[in-house]
């Protein structure tokens, strides 16, 4: 798989702080699986907190020498057990607990995410939005969504722009907008600077994942009429 485009700092460094809303932590620990690059700047990213940490400690402890011993043995562990509960990673040529080996894996659907759908895109129970576009709720969130989006050839969303953060991960097909070209393993890592009408480019249906932390901010007519039948 080439992966060609990647989470940035603010998103690593808000998914290892345990910042991110459910949705969002889901679709990085999703690339994340299934992505060299940024599964290295993961731990990149722990191991820098951790060195923060130690600092904050050195810096502000009356007897920084045995507190500091604390923190690093017990604190730094606990931020990571969380974030494997959270988000299992897997390195590949390792074996899962489940005993299935990352190696020679061809599932599209990454192993965070096979916990709410299962393991195969075409088994997922989808639901018509409208001719060409079809949408599956992983979960509900708060002001957000969290949803599987299904989108025919030739078919475009909305030109649109983002009252906070978006995140949208490639399962499946390709899109084009004003940012570049996303394909299978791609994610992008959109915030409110940016307005984008998403292309599907190719010859196969698009599927991807997608987690936002607010609605959408439609820049059509038709699309602020729109948007409170599709829940975007």
């Amino acid at each position: 798989m080439n992966i060609n485009h990647h989470l940035d700092e603010a998103t690593l460094f808000s998914y290892v702080a345990g910042a991110l809303s459910q949705g969002m932590a889901l679709v990085v620990a999703s690339h994340i699986s299934i992505c060299d690059s940024c599964r290295e700047r993961v731990f990149e990213t722990e191991a820098i907190g951790g060195a923060l940490l130690d600092d904050v400690v050195n810096d502000n402890s009356p007897d920084s020498s045995s507190v500091s011993v604390k923190v690093n043995e017990t604190a730094l562990e606990q931020v990571l057990a969380c974030l494997d509960e959270e988000a299992p990673v897997t390195t590949p040529g390792k074996i899962p607990p489940d005993g299935e080996s990352t190696v020679g894996n061809t599932s599209e659907v990454p192993a965070p995410l096979r916990d709410y759908i299962g393991g195969s895109l075409d088994a997922v129970q989808w639901k018509r939005l409208s001719s060409g576009f079809y949408y599956f709720d992983v979960f509900s969130e708060q002001r957000g969504i969290c949803r599987l989006l299904k989108v025919a050839p030739g078919k475009s969303i909305l030109h649109h722009g983002h009252h906070g953060n978006e995140l949208t991960l490639l399962l499946r097909g390709s899109y084009a907008d004003e940012v570049g070209r996303f394909a299978q393993g791609d994610i992008a890592d959109l915030d409110d600077q940016i307005e984008h009408q998403p292309l599907v480019d190719g010859d196969e249906n698009c599927i991807c994942l997608v987690a936002t932390d607010y609605p959408l901010r439609f820049t059509t007519l038709l699309g602020k009429v729109i948007q409170p039948m599709t829940g975007f």
